[in-house]
């Protein structure tokens, strides 16, 4: 639509111009004017101002007077028609689309909110679709929600204000990321996001060591530091880089494919029962290897032992190539 009304706009402006032309060059060869004084005559007939003529006109420039102002009044009005109804629809479109948007956060429940859309929020993005995690963006540039607004839903205000919070579902929502460049800014978020919803799980970035521990009283739950991570990781490609490599190759994501998985004990429905890890037989069964398991308590068991029992609410961690992982959630119907 938009597209259409673009060509139309196209077309009545090369109508305007083409009169304008055609003005010009009627005077001056029909009346013997001069350039100026042509363009002078042109202007004030198309906008039917009514100065007075440059010289008197002959019947031939008075004909040709005549259809100028006869065709550019038609034709300014087409213009002017094109022009106002393509502002009314885009305005139409705009207020269609931001409620479709609300309709579709309203859907939302237990989802992701990302704060900034910038490099560390594209990231975050693009692993939570990998995963099909529902989420919500909030960005107050306009530029940038424009360019992605067709395939991600956006939030359009400043994460530090509580109602752009509450438009985003903040009651709703189950985690929420706060990936803004200053870390002044994500304190005021994380701030804003606990006060609003005290079960929310928060996920801040911060740029310096002295803001982290303020973020965590703020009531961040995990501070990420992207770049004594990035210094970390360019360090352990010197010291241990195959190593790194490998783990590396674990993050790799064809078509958002990946090799690793989180699987709480209730999915695993009927082998629970007092089972250990060994009654799960994963290996046979998917081909996935369990490699860490997490307590109810929220501790870490690197690599397990087979003989350990399963408790509720717990989860474990499975290694497995793509379609290993595939065949995983198939079997158990994880989502």
């Amino acid at each position: 639509m938009i597209r259409l009304f673009r060509s139309k706009i196209l077309l009545s402006l090369t109508l305007v111009l083409s009169v304008l032309i055609i003005g010009v060059f009627g005077y001056r060869f029909l009346a013997d004017f001069t350039w100026l004084d042509a363009l002078y005559m042109t202007i004030i007939t198309v906008t039917t101002v009514g100065y007075a003529e440059v010289q008197p006109l002959d019947t031939n420039a008075k004909i040709f007077t005549i259809i100028l102002i006869t065709a550019s009044v038609f034709i300014i009005a087409f213009a002017l028609s094109i022009i106002t109804e393509y502002l009314l629809s885009r305005n139409s479109l705009q207020l269609l689309k931001k409620k479709k948007v609300e309709n579709m956060i309203n859907t939302l429940d237990k989802h992701v909110i990302v704060c900034g859309y910038g490099r560390n929020g594209m990231q975050a993005v693009e692993r939570l679709r990998a995963y099909k995690k529902p989420f919500v963006i909030i960005e107050k540039d306009r530029e940038v929600i424009e360019k992605f607004e067709e395939d991600l839903l956006f939030v359009e205000g400043d994460a530090n204000e509580d109602e752009t919070l509450k438009d985003a579902g903040i009651h709703r929502a189950q985690y929420l990321i706060s990936a803004l460049p200053d870390d002044a800014a994500n304190l005021f978020v994380v701030l804003s996001a606990r006060q609003l919803n005290k079960s929310l799980f928060i996920i801040s970035r911060a740029s310096h060591i002295t803001t982290q521990k303020k973020l965590l009283l703020a009531g961040a739950d995990k501070v990420i530091m992207p770049d004594k991570i990035g210094g970390d990781h360019m360090a352990s490609l010197v010291v241990i880089p195959d190593l790194i490599t490998f783990m590396d190759q674990l993050s790799i994501e064809g078509e958002h494919t990946t090799n690793l998985e989180e699987v709480a004990i209730e999915d695993f429905d009927s082998e629970l029962n007092n089972s250990s890890l060994r009654d799960l037989d994963l290996r046979r069964k998917t081909g996935c290897t369990i490699i860490g398991y997490i307590t109810p308590d929220g501790d870490y068991i690197i690599n397990p032992e087979a003989d350990l029992q399963l408790e509720p609410r717990s989860k474990v961690i499975v290694l497995g190539r793509p379609e290993q992982i595939r065949k995983l959630n198939q079997m158990f119907n994880i989502t």
